[in-house]
């Protein structure tokens, strides 16, 4: 029990509460006033922090005031979150909405989910102006059994795509590849053509590290058509490596590899050391997200100031198509306990309150602070004041509070001046026409649940050893059966069993 209670303790100790001061109070009373008097509808917010300090209250009182609320808001570090919101639930001492991190959170909680212990809240959705806005797909990768629980902090769908050395590309007559031939040419001449003019064999053409996702394999594999983690095949649910696109994708790296086109040992690399060979002028290669092309150009012109950078994202495969692997299309989710929203009434006004947070005024309170103070507008997009340590400080935490996107929300797009990042964010948006989704977002293996991570390390490792030529096809193919046996087949079975 003492033990117990130390837990506990730590876990409040590394949370602050802020709630409405007297002043923000006082203008919430005005506000309600002038809309008939209503007194502000005071509630909490479990939310993650991401800064190393509790924001001040005058973004929250403009948040308020708008939103005609008296908030208590739980600041829970991000790093800590996980253990704060386990400790809640087991303690039935959860506020009344509850920000969940990220996809694995919002898993682990589908017991609880099924057995009615948060609101079902998409018959409502339709009540509310803007929350009726929300994206339908985006919607749909959240639902339990074909019901609606939580409402979703909107990320791009995929950021996928290339970033590659302009100037290299310009000095060997190359355009940005528009195919997975030419990309593989591209490669090849930045390591056989001294696209950097120096007259020594000291570079090469893709950086990339060991993850098979968020590295380069996963994107590549898209190009070709291979399904984003699981597909279907004669009318069955089947995971990506029991396709025939995912053996293409890796015969295509161990061309790259076996010709040097790809530093060699990218399955032990790093993302600190893969962004290095890009930054330090050594690779001219990035395939990822496109909007790291700031830090990763800021970095290399201090030690190359002529080194120039461009994006792209749209390259066909073999079949003469684009495809780019989707995310679900959030970040975070938000969920109404049943124990603490007890009422159909209390849960209308907390939904509300967040239909207003998608209102173009109050999201840009909670995205960019105060114009003027926090940012400026320029050609209609927010620029962050330089005073950055301001806007930490009194504005970012709250962005942990958007419900929605920009293209749902309405607020206002960041304003970039370095081109090739204004760029990205605008082929981010393109990569929408072409998503490759994952159909068993929706979906629940108790399987997979519990044993994914263990044995997709089965078909990672296997997929390496193919393509350092360690394994034949043979050879992957006895490892997919190894995945079988040890759960895979179950897994199959579940994803099948509950589509």
């Amino acid at each position: 029990m003492l033990m117990f209670l130390l837990f506990v303790a730590a876990c409040s100790d590394n949370s602050s509460e802020t709630g409405g001061t007297d002043s923000s109070g006082e203008e919430g009373e005005s506000s309600g006033e002038e809309s008939g008097g209503d007194e502000p509808y005071a509630f909490s917010i479990m939310a993650n922090l991401h800064t190393p300090e509790v924001p001040q209250d005058k973004v929250l009182n403009k948040i308020e005031e708008a939103t005609n609320t008296d908030l208590e808001i739980q600041w829970v570090p991000d790093n800590n979150y996980e253990d704060r919101l386990n400790t809640a639930f087991a303690t039935n001492s959860l506020p009344e909405a509850v920000f969940l991190k990220n996809q694995t959170t919002f898993v682990q909680f589908r017991d609880a989910i099924e057995d009615e212990q948060f609101w079902e809240i998409g018959p409502y959705l339709d009540e509310f102006e803007n929350l009726s806005k929300l994206k339908e797909n985006v919607l749909d990768n959240t639902m339990v059994n074909g019901k609606l629980y939580t409402l979703y902090q909107g990320r791009p769908l995929s950021r996928q795509g290339i970033i590659y050395r302009k100037d290299w590309a310009e000095n060997l007559g190359l355009e940005a590849p528009k195919t997975t031939e030419e990309f593989m040419e591209m490669a090849r001449a930045f390591t056989e053509d001294d696209p950097d003019g120096n007259g020594e064999n000291d570079t090469f053409g893709v950086t990339d590290r060991s993850d098979l996702v968020y590295g380069a394999f996963k994107t590549v594999s898209s190009w070709f058509g291979t399904p984003n983690s699981w597909g279907e095949k004669d009318g069955q649910l089947l995971p990506e490596f029991m396709f025939d696109e995912y053996v293409q994708t890796m015969d295509f790296f161990k061309e790259m590899h076996g010709n040097g086109f790809i530093n060699q040992d990218f399955p032990v690399t790093s993302k600190t050391d893969q962004q290095e060979f890009i930054k330090n002028g050594t690779a001219g290669i990035y395939v990822g997200s496109m909007g790291d092309v700031l830090s990763l150009k800021d970095d290399a012109i201090a030690i190359n100031p002529d080194a120039t950078f461009d994006v792209h994202n749209y390259v066909e495969g073999p079949d003469g198509e684009f495809g780019i692997w989707s995310i679900p299309g959030y970040g975070n989710l938000v969920m109404f306990p049943k124990s603490s929203v007890e009422t159909e009434e209390d849960l209308k006004k907390i939904l509300g309150f967040f239909d207003k947070m998608m209102s173009p005024e109050v999201a840009n309170y909670a995205y960019w602070g105060m114009e003027g103070e926090h940012y400026e507008l320029v050609d209609g997009a927010a620029k962050v004041t330089d005073d950055s340590a301001l806007f930490d400080r009194e504005v970012k935490p709250f962005q942990a509070l958007e419900i929605g996107e920009p293209e749902t929300n309405s607020r206002y797009l960041g304003y970039f001046e370095y081109e090739p990042k204004a760029k990205s964010e605008e082929l981010f948006i393109d990569n929408e026409n072409y998503l490759i989704e994952d159909p068993t977002v929706p979906l629940y293996s108790e399987t997979f649940s519990q044993d994914g991570a263990r044995l997709q390390q089965i078909i990672t490792d296997a997929t390496y050893q193919y393509i350092l030529g360690q394994i034949d096809k043979a050879g992957f193919e006895a490892a997919v059966e190894d995945w079988k046996s040890q759960g895979g087949d179950a897994i199959i079975e579940e994803y099948n069993s509950s589509k």
